[in-house]
């Protein structure tokens, strides 16, 4: 594979093109794979270098991403979204893992060079289970609209009016979906903002 460099953003909506190829990639073509890498592989990794920041991390992750793509591409379901936004998803989702990972090993290492004792760990566990238990259960209350919405602007970090191009939506509806879902998972979860 060739290093993936930014190239021109994605053009606004749909692109029938891309989704034939992203069909033919899931047939095993490697020549419409090639041609998908050539179109996707700059705004992927512009994708990935706003989350992921270091030019090399962010290169390798490009590279994981369009090999991901290359592997699932016949998960591709044009009824739920365009190719460029599916590859798209996968980019991020890479990205922020790749981010996780890091903060994850940061972590980690800071707690071996503070160790808490055992009655803390296990409290510590145990909050954040139920908290992340509790927050699972309130975003299943959701539709799957407003879920989206607010897993791409508050875990995937982009802003309203990238969500709204991710999601082919009206910037407005977009930020009704969030609003209205912020509103019942406050509700869901009893807290007061």
């Amino acid at each position: 594979m060739r290093a993936a460099r930014p190239g021109p953003g994605l053009s606004e909506g749909r692109d029938q093109g891309l989704d034939d190829l992203v069909r033919r990639v899931a047939r095993g073509d490697q020549d419409a794979f090639e041609m998908l890498y050539d179109r996707l592989a700059g705004p992927a990794y512009g994708v990935i270098r706003k989350v992921v920041r270091d030019q090399a991390q962010s290169e390798e992750v490009t590279q994981e991403a369009l090999l991901e793509v290359w592997r699932t591409a016949s998960r591709f379901d044009p009824a739920r979204g365009s190719a460029a936004t599916w590859v798209m998803t996968i980019a991020h989702r890479r990205a922020v893992d790749r981010v996780r990972s890091a903060v994850a090993a940061t972590e980690r290492e800071h707690r071996t060079a503070q160790p808490l004792t055992a009655d803390d760990q296990v409290a510590e566990t145990a909050v954040a289970n139920l908290d992340a238990e509790r927050v699972r259960r309130c975003l299943g209350g959701l539709t799957d609209l407003q879920r989206e919405s607010i897993t791409l602007a508050y875990y995937g970090g982009y802003t309203h009016p990238e969500v709204a191009g991710l999601l082919h939506t009206a910037l407005g509806t977009v930020k009704t979906r969030i609003r209205d879902g912020l509103i019942r998972l406050r509700d869901c979860m009893g807290v007061s903002w």
